[in-house]
């Protein structure tokens, strides 16, 4: 009896031990999983220590923004419509200004960006935010020499080959700055010479 009461104490010794590490796993996972979710959050606000996954999903909701707006069509050729309107509102600019630049400014303050903010077309493609990189929700510019600046922006969707696929207003078929609505358009990169990100932090110049 008294070799079976030692084995049994022995068992009943091993379960608390393996109890008590299990609880300690458990609860060094718990802080890990406290530390991640305070990481999320920070990544979210500000993009901090690891901000590609927060960065993917903040490009990806402002293409969707953008991409249920194609279709939107001017109610009388003239910059005008509720929509439009509402465009260009967000720049506090009046019915029938241009709004290229305006729709982009308006789908980033849907996403609680303070910036771009601008009707202007050359200010969403400011030094300080330009980029090689063709990804989703960079700001592209069409640069036009008889008015010697950037006339035009739009919204890199995606990139097939050499080809962006992109999202623009004021624009139509055949890829005007002076359209009647809200398009998905195919640019060669080649046309396209500048491209800005708004979403990384800014880039100091000199």
């Amino acid at each position: 009896m008294s070799t079976i009461r030692v084995i049994l104490c022995l068992v009943c010794f091993a379960v608390i031990g393996s109890a008590g590490l299990f609880n300690r796993h458990l609860l060094a996972n718990s802080r890990d999983l406290g530390s991640v979710s305070k990481a999320s959050r920070s990544t979210v606000n500000n993009f901090g220590a690891n901000p590609s996954g927060a960065i993917l999903i903040c490009r990806q909701k402002l293409v969707h923004i953008a991409q249920k707006e194609v279709g939107i069509r001017e109610k009388t050729g003239k910059n005008d419509g509720s929509r439009i309107e509402e465009y260009l509102a967000a720049v506090k600019l009046k019915r029938g200004n241009p709004y290229c630049a305006a729709f982009l400014s308006w789908i980033y303050m849907q996403e609680g960006f303070a910036k771009p903010r601008s009707g202007w077309s050359p200010d969403l493609v400011p030094r300080s935010r330009l980029t090689h990189d063709a990804l989703p929700a960079n700001i592209f510019g069409i640069y036009y020499p008889e008015l010697r600046r950037i006339a035009h922006v739009g919204m890199i969707e995606s990139v097939q080959h050499s080809w962006a696929v992109t999202l623009e207003a004021n624009t139509n078929v055949a890829g005007s700055r002076e359209g009647e609505g809200v398009y998905r358009k195919r640019r060669h990169l080649k046309t396209i010479p500048r491209m800005a990100d708004w979403i990384l932090p800014e880039r100091r110049t000199q």
